[in-house]
Order: C-alpha cells, then sequence, then structure tokens
C-alpha cells in the first residue's frame, strides 16, 4: 500500500454562533424560554425587558429610532433599537480583547450557590436517625449511608465502596460489622423497604413487616425462592411448586403487587407535583367549523435593547480624547453586551417565527382532527409532510415540535401525538398507525386475561376488520403503545 497526496476540494457548512443560539431557543417549550429569557436579562445589563409592547414603541421614539422591520440577523431591529451596524467603528475592538474582559467581570462576581427547598426521603431518613442513641462516629457513618441512598430509595453502592469513600473523605475507618450493622439500622427505618440493593430485596424488605398470615408466608416464599418466575408470571409453575390452590396463589399474588417498588416516590411525587403542570406553546380555537390558533406568549416579556447601553456606547465612540485603558476597556464591555442582547432579540423572533410557520402547516394537515378532536380523524403525518410545507430542514422540525403542547377544544396535547405513520385498510384509504394502536389496546382490554391473545392472533382480529398488517407491525405497535407480550399480560 502506498502513501500519497492530493488535494480536494469541499464545500463545509459551519454554524455561527448566532445560529446556534437560535437552534437552542427553538427547542426550548413555553417555560423554560421564560427562564432562558429571565436569566439573559439578569446576564446582560443591555437587554430590556418591558412588560408591554406600547412602552416599547414610546421608548423608541424618544430615542429617534424608526419602526422599520427587518429579519436579518443583528443589522437592524425592531421597535427603534439601535443597530450596531450604524455605529460600529473602524478601529472596533479585537473578538478575543472581548472575552479577555468579559471573563474578568465574571470572575469579579459574587457566586451564588444553589439551594434546593421541601422535605426528601434523606431528610426523613435523618429525623429518624436523630431518635437512635449513636455515638459521634456512628451518627457520622450512618449519615453519610444515607447521603448514598438515591431518590427511589435503594442504596445500589456497595458497603465496600462506602467504606473507602469514608476513608479517603471523611477520615473515618469503619469495618465491615460495623457498616454492616448501621445499615440494617436504616433498612428498618421507614418507609418499609428504604435501603433496599434492588427489588427482590425491596420486597422482600416490605412483605416482612406485614401480619403473620398465610399469604404473607405463600408472599414470601415466592419472593425468596420463585422471583424469576414470579416477574415471568409463570403462575402455574409457582403453584405446583408451592402446592397451594389458585385462590391461595391469587391472595399472595395481590400481596405482592400492593407493595411499592420505589419507596422514595412518596417524596419524588410531593415536591415535584408543581413542576407537572403543562403550559400549551400553541393554543387552536375553533369558530363555526374554522380552526385558528395563537403562539402562547402570555408570559414572555417584550425585550429591547438598553438606551441607556446605546448612549453610553456612542459617548465612549464620540470622545476621542483621553482615549485611556480604562475608556477602551469600558468601550469593549458596552459593545460585547449591545452584540449579546441583539443577537437574542433576533434569535428570539426568528422563533417565533419558525414555530408559527411549523404549526400553520401542522393545522392544514390536520384541519379536520382539530375541528372534531376524533382520533380517527387524524391524517398519517409525519416529519417529511411538514418540513416539505415550511421548507425548513426535517431536523427543524423535529426541534421545534420536541416537547411543545397545544392546547384545543377537547384537550391539551403534546405534538408529537400528531405524528403517526400512514397505513391502508381494505378499501384502499389512508389511515393512521395510531388507529390501529387504538384498537391494538382494544382488543387487548377486552380479552381474555387467563388466555391473553398472541401477536398472531392480534393480527388475525386486525385482518378480520379490514387492517392488512403483518404480525411483525402488531409487535411493533403493540411495543409502541406500551402494551406487554401476552405471557406477561396473564392473570389469575
Amino acid at each position: 500500500m502506498k502513501l500519497k497526496q492530493e488535494l480536494q476540494q469541499r464545500t463545509l457548512q459551519r454554524l455561527s454562533p448566532q445560529q446556534i443560539q437560535v437552534i437552542r431557543l427553538l427547542e426550548l417549550n413555553a417555560v423554560e424560554l421564560e427562564e432562558r429569557i429571565k436569566q439573559e436579562v439578569i446576564d446582560n445589563p443591555a437587554l430590556d425587558e418591558t412588560d408591554d409592547e406600547k412602552t416599547a414603541k414610546e421608548t423608541a421614539a424618544e430615542e429617534g429610532g424608526d419602526n422599520s422591520e427587518d429579519g436579518g440577523g443583528g443589522e437592524s431591529s425592531d421597535d427603534g433599537d439601535i443597530s450596531l451596524g450604524d455605529y460600529l467603528s473602524e478601529d472596533d475592538i479585537p473578538d478575543y480583547k472581548i472575552e479577555q474582559y468579559e471573563r474578568a467581570q465574571e470572575e469579579s462576581q459574587p457566586r451564588e450557590l444553589p439551594f434546593v427547598g421541601g422535605s426528601s426521603i434523606h431528610e426523613h431518613l435523618l429525623q429518624q436517625l436523630g431518635m437512635q442513641e449513636l455515638d459521634e462516629q456512628d451518627e457520622k457513618i450512618a449519615e453519610y449511608i444515607i447521603g448514598n441512598i438515591d431518590d427511589d430509595g435503594y442504596l445500589r453502592r456497595p458497603l465496600s465502596a462506602i467504606s473507602d469513600d469514608l476513608i479517603f473523605q471523611v477520615g473515618i475507618d469503619a469495618d465491615n460489622g460495623k457498616l454492616q450493622e448501621l445499615f440494617s439500622m436504616i433498612r428498618s427505618f421507614d418507609p418499609a423497604g428504604v435501603g433496599a440493593t434492588d427489588l427482590q430485596d425491596c420486597l422482600k424488605l416490605q412483605i416482612e413487616r406485614e401480619k403473620e398470615s398465610d399469604t404473607k408466608r405463600n408472599a414470601e416464599k415466592i419472593i425468596t425462592e420463585h422471583f424469576d418466575a414470579f416477574i415471568k408470571k409463570h403462575y402455574d409453575k409457582i403453584q405446583k411448586q408451592l402446592g397451594i390452590g389458585s385462590q391461595e396463589l391469587k391472595d399472595a399474588i395481590r400481596a405482592i403487587t400492593l407493595l411499592n417498588p420505589k419507596p422514595g416516590n412518596i417524596w419524588n411525587s410531593s415536591y415535584s407535583d408543581s413542576g407537572n403542570h403543562v403550559i400549551p406553546d400553541f393554543i387552536v380555537e375553533s369558530d363555526d367549523n374554522e380552526q385558528s390558533f395563537t403562539l402562547n406568549n402570555s408570559n414572555i416579556p417584550e425585550l429591547k435593547v438598553s438606551p441607556e447601553y446605546v448612549r453610553m456606547y456612542e459617548d465612549y465612540q464620540g470622545n476621542r480624547e483621553n482615549r485611556t485603558k480604562e475608556r477602551r476597556d469600558a468601550l469593549m464591555f458596552v459593545k460585547q453586551k449591545l452584540d449579546s442582547a441583539q443577537w437574542f432579540i433576533n434569535a428570539i423572533k426568528q422563533r417565533q417565527e419558525t414555530l408559527i410557520n411549523t404549526f400553520r402547516a401542522i393545522l392544514s394537515i390536520q384541519k379536520e382532527y382539530f375541528a372534531t378532536g376524533e382520533e380517527h380523524d387524524l391524517r398519517p403525518m409525519i416529519l417529511k409532510d411538514v418540513a416539505a410545507l415550511t421548507g425548513y430542514d426535517i431536523s427543524t422540525i423535529s426541534r421545534t415540535i420536541n416537547g411543545k403542547y397545544v392546547q384545543t377544544p377537547f384537550g391539551i396535547f403534546p405534538l408529537k401525538y400528531l405524528f403517526s405513520e400512514s397505513m391502508q385498510n381494505s378499501s384502499g384509504e389512508e389511515i393512521s398507525s395510531r388507529e390501529i394502536k387504538k384498537i391494538l389496546t382494544e382488543l387487548v382490554a377486552e380479552e381474555d386475561k387467563q388466555r391473553p391473545l398472541s401477536d398472531d392472533e392480534l393480527c388475525n382480529r386486525l385482518q378480520q376488520k379490514g387492517y392488512k398488517i403483518a404480525r411483525r407491525t402488531v409487535a411493533k405497535y403493540r411495543e409502541q403503545a406500551g402494551i406487554p407480550v401476552a405471557r406477561l399480560r396473564k392473570e389469575l
């Protein structure tokens, strides 16, 4: 093999920092965008927000700005925002100098430490630990063990690793016996199952605290001796090996299924509920079978470049006497902040425009669905269809719909819900794969749980309803609908 050199001419496309900023903003939903804008206003003093557009226009008029629109990237702005291209001189400071000055400014600012409020499983365990009679060293060891318990309530790290950490990080040399003693004490705390090392251990810890009965004893044997058969729902095998009746088996299985596989979720759900509220990004309204939509900007403030910073920059630029290092440093700082503010405003506007154009295309495709809300009116639609209508790249459409929600007269739905593949029924009509999944769900809901339908049987039922579909496609749609295989759907 010989090595040789050759010249190649290639065209490469690189994203500018402004384009990267637009892409990142596009991925945010309404709530995330609001937080991002708040943070940008805090970080950049040259960026102002106003609660009403009128105020922004009045300020612009006072500054002598015009109200012309331009979709360009940073050379002009709306509502009187000063274009940097209008006042930047030829002797602008190099970018690397700006970066150096900006880093120095950031390093001089005090750092705020994050604070997390609300109760947690760790606080609950520490409260119980405080009621134990332990010496100072044992208490520190126990606190360290509790700190390694995850939010689900499990200790997934071996005690040997915790022992090593105690030596190097806390300076305590605890032998395995002491660690095991304190760990056992923590496992006796509430909630039952805390400190478990895996699911089987978690269920075992909980069932041990139940009142003595035949059901408890059978459940314990299933968890400790037949756990693999239990999770695979091989109930006939379990019943035969335990030598018990079908009703006794049902009672034991029910006792196990009532246990909590994640004890720590009691706290996780309690303090995270506030984050579960969905804020729609689009609002669709219907009037006389005509649909219209608006972009939800109710909590998004109006942004503009700070007039004070513009005046400050012009003052520094106009005063060419006494060009000291301090004044040049100030000029660098102001210029960088003005640039950043204008870029951010333009990126927000471009994001809004992309969202509006994308949803307008979606609404045109799914017009019948938004009129009725009936799932059978949902047309097959993929990213490529929306990209063809908007002229955007498929990746742009993907970022635009990801994590976004739409409010309709019949509920709030994620945009991804509106997308599905197409199929043909026996009449040759184009139907959505979502309709197939709905029928699959109905068939499974109506099946005999002691003899659940296999994929082949589901395929036959669908074909009887006029849907020509292969068994492997049935399996794919069943998995996408979150329906387990027949064996795991079996009940006693």
